[in-house]
């Protein structure tokens, strides 16, 4: 039996192997495993190259844009961005905002003769965000037909209004909602006297905005804005905000309700005095 030698600094061990155990065999005698590839391999690698090669020659420029217009098919937003709709159904921020701005950018510089169509169903949000869209929707030429859709509230309730007049519509169960600009002011004294007084400017601007395209006096719209005022869209035309209610194909159009109506009587005006009650009509068009 041999035996297996270890030499540790100058002194030889002798350790004798289990009788259970095989003998181990030197290195030198164990087979030489080669690490090059095989011909086999080797054809195989180049047949996969080839085949690969083969298939990105054949995805010509023809089938990725074909490839590509399948996916912007299936692609909603896009659907309906070529149709020339966009649409608000969050909270407005700044991301939002840059969405909705640069569509209606793309949009009038496509074809500044068709209408765009914004959607609006949301809270409101960031007023600087708010009149972001709110501008845009002015600038460009073509006209933004504004709708409203579940809720237009807060400064969504600017951008429903800021639509091009006599385009302004809601659907039959939507709700609109008008208050005064919200905000927190902390600080030092002087920072706090500057915030308050940019909190009051935004406010301005909002009232100035609500009388423009409502019709409505500064005064009522400062009254109207100290509190959430909620209107069905029956009442947001009768407000100026909207100009129709939209139910299925047909527009239901109502004339916005003035603040106050002025007696005829109190007018001074030539003509006082006369029988209302009986037309006047020439004899020559009595049949």
């Amino acid at each position: 039996m041999e035996s297996l030698s270890l030499s540790l600094s100058s002194t030889t061990t002798t350790l004798s192997p289990h009788p259970s155990l095989p003998l181990l065999k030197p290195f030198s005698s164990l087979p030489t495993i080669s690490l090059k590839p095989t011909r086999s391999a080797r054809a195989f690698r180049s047949i996969g190259s080839n085949k690969s090669s083969v298939r990105a020659s054949a995805v010509t420029e023809a089938e990725m844009e074909h490839q590509r217009r399948v996916v912007e098919e299936w692609d909603v937003m896009g659907m309906l961005l070529r149709e020339r709709i966009v649409f608000i159904g969050s909270e407005i921020d700044d991301f939002v905002a840059d969405a909705v701005v640069s569509k209606l950018l793309l949009l009038d510089s496509q074809d500044s003769r068709k209408d765009i169509r914004l959607f609006i169903n949301s809270t409101g949000g960031s007023l600087s965000a708010t009149m972001a869209i709110f501008d845009v929707i002015n600038l460009v030429r073509s006209d933004v037909s504004t709708i409203a859709l579940g809720i237009a509230a807060s400064t969504a309730a600017l951008i429903l209004g800021g639509g091009t007049k006599g385009k302004r519509f809601s659907m039959p169960s939507s709700r609109i909602m008008i208050h005064q600009p919200f905000g927190g002011i902390s600080g030092p004294v002087a920072s706090v006297e500057r915030q308050a007084k940019e909190l009051f400017n935004n406010k301005k601007m909002v009232v100035r905005i609500i009388s423009a395209f409502s019709g409505r006096s500064i005064g009522q719209v400062e009254k109207d804005i100290k509190r959430d005022y909620y209107m069905s869209p029956v009442e947001g035309i009768e407000y100026g905000i909207i100009d129709g209610i939209i139910d299925r194909d047909n527009i239901i159009p109502l004339m916005p309700v003035p603040d106050s109506v002025i007696s005829t009587q109190a007018t001074g005006r030539p003509g006082y005095g006369k029988k209302f009650f009986v037309p006047e009509i020439p004899d020559d068009e009595i049949y």
